[in-house]
């Protein structure tokens, strides 16, 4: 077969066969389909779609890529939880670890940034020394140990994804709804989880930006967590506007020690107590999800999942006295304040603009081979819903390097829209699928 022949046919919509996409995808992985060829069939992919049967295929081909992790000889459920990609969305640093230490066993493997959002190994990796590359043997040790590691892909762990992964960010496919669930759910079922928090996010800084489609995904991976033996829940969250204020990787783990301390935004919290009580739930520590609301809250008040983090850090190769001292974190040299000459109330904060504008300054990435600048980002003054007067300040620009922060000044300032009248309050979580 010829793999011209399979773009057009999926260019076409037509369904392809379990040989034919294995052909694809393993003709790719060897370096014998080269990249623009692999980009063509992902576009295609992206404009007319997958089956069920063709998503169940992807999945099955990306995990048996490489190893499967087996975690049966260490006690207990091991539960994970992903997003599907969000501005300042850090929620995984700290439900994490609340779940950790409420004694739910967390094997997560956590992704990097993906067009305008933020990943979460870039974040850890704004530690100095922190390791994400752990060996699957030291994963495992951690994960028994400390019941929690934080670790990416390794050329063990669904490889084929990984290169797919780096070349949807670069070739404009990301927000493909079968690609995002076999990519996902690959490596989730490459490492024998018992079960499964998935937040699938939706609004403007999302890939999904409406939230049929949103539900479509949800279903779709939980779905394929279902049939391979897995109990799996998606809560469809609202990503109208960033998570929190801080936008960027150093500046987002400043964040997350803060939220640990009990002292970060509402919405961030909120969401990420919701999350690590699921986890909990799921996890088999209690047998209702009010109880497991009840410890996650707990746990954080009582700073246990602050100290959880701190020796998941050190484990890891990071000095955890960087939630302590921010300035041991990649600072910025330069800072530009956005101010509003408008009076009235926020009424609308683009996620999607703020994340495209934190890229710019060199938070994320344009190309697959980019390097992320973690100092950089922006921290945002107000959020929807709150009355400002003129000569507000709407958010912060930190930087490096002076060649796109006219641009991304730009950007930022256009993401605000003010109102004479204060918005409707919308929910964060606005669906539970299960």
């Amino acid at each position: 077969m010829r793999t011209v022949d399979l773009i057009t046919r999926k260019r076409d919509g037509e369904e392809l066969s379990a040989e034919e996409l294995a052909y694809l995808v393993e003709g790719y992985t060897r370096g014998e389909i080269p990249d623009y060829q692999m980009s063509a069939f992902l576009m295609a992919t992206f404009y007319s779609g997958m089956s069920e049967k063709e998503v169940g295929v992807m999945t099955e081909l990306l995990l048996n890529s490489g190893e499967r992790v087996d975690f049966s000889d260490i006690p207990g459920l091991k539960v994970d939880k992903h997003s599907t990609g969000g501005v300042g969305d850090k929620t995984s640093l700290i439900a994490a670890p609340i779940a950790a230490a409420a004694g739910v066993t967390v094997p997560m493997i956590s992704g990097r940034a993906l067009g305008h959002t933020g990943g979460t190994l870039d974040k850890l990796e704004s530690i100095p020394g922190f390791r994400t590359n752990l060996t699957i043997d030291e994963f495992k040790a951690q994960v028994a140990k400390l019941k929690l590691a934080f670790v990416g892909q390794t050329p063990q762990i669904a490889p084929a994804d990984g290169l797919l992964y780096a070349l949807r960010d670069a070739s404009g496919t990301v927000e493909s709804i079968p690609l995002i669930a076999s990519s996902i759910m690959s490596k989730k079922l490459a490492v024998g989880l018992d079960a499964l928090i998935l937040d699938v996010k939706v609004g403007t800084g999302a890939f999904m930006k409406k939230q049929v489609d949103a539900r479509r995904l949800a279903q779709l991976m939980v779905a394929i967590g279902r049939r391979n033996g897995k109990r799996v829940q998606a809560l469809i969250t609202d990503m109208n506007q960033p998570l929190g204020y801080a936008i960027g990787n150093a500046l987002e783990i400043m964040e997350v020690s803060q939220t640990l301390q009990n002292a970060g935004p509402i919405d961030l919290t909120r969401l990420s107590i919701e999350i690590a009580a699921r986890m909990i739930h799921l996890g088999k520590i209690v047998p209702t999800i009010e109880e497991a609301r009840e410890i996650a809250q707990r746990k954080l008040v009582d700073g246990s999942a602050y100290k959880k983090l701190k020796e998941v850090i050190k484990a890891q190769g990071g000095d955890p006295t960087v939630l302590d001292k921010f300035e041991l974190l990649p600072n910025a040299t330069g800072a530009r304040d956005i101010v509003t000459t408008r009076g009235g109330y926020v009424s609308a904060v683009d996620a999607q603009v703020i994340g495209a504008a934190s890229t710019l300054i060199g938070a994320g990435r344009n190309t697959k081979d980019d390097q992320i600048d973690h100092a950089v980002g922006v921290i945002l003054e107000v959020k929807v819903g709150q009355k400002i007067d003129p000569g507000t300040i709407l958010c912060r620009l930190y930087y490096r390097d002076e060649a796109n922060v006219e641009e991304a000044a730009d950007l930022v300032e256009d993401a605000f829209r003010i109102s004479a009248s204060a918005p409707e309050e919308r929910e964060i979580i606005l669906e539970v699928v299960s």
